[in-house]
């Protein structure tokens, strides 16, 4: 049985070790492009009024709340659809229901 000379596998080790891809920077965890940082907690992403984006929340103006869509739509009976949420939430509440003066 023959002996496989030292410096073939060093050199063999230095070639594959050339060949492998360098490790990725981390993202920096103030990046202006909205997404968290890797070692950001799970939902500890929010927005300006306080809501969890990753959570499906978004900001409602007219119930002053955050809101899931699909949640909203339910409660309220519009479709979930395209646009209806951020339609259904720019516009204001009609009159107040109440007692017919008479």
């Amino acid at each position: 049985m023959r002996r496989v000379p030292t410096v073939a596998v060093s050199v063999l080790c230095a070639l594959l070790a050339a060949c492998s891809a360098p490790p990725a920077d981390p993202p920096a965890s103030g990046d202006s492009s909205g997404t968290p940082a890797a070692d950001a907690p799970v939902g500890g992403d929010r927005d300006a009024q306080g809501c969890i984006p990753s959570a499906g929340y978004r900001w409602c103006e007219r119930s002053q709340a955050c809101e899931r869509p699909w949640e909203l739509a339910e409660r309220e009976g519009f479709p979930n659809e395209a646009g209806r949420f951020e339609e259904w939430c720019a516009s204001t509440p009609g009159p107040a229901a109440g007692p017919v003066a008479g």
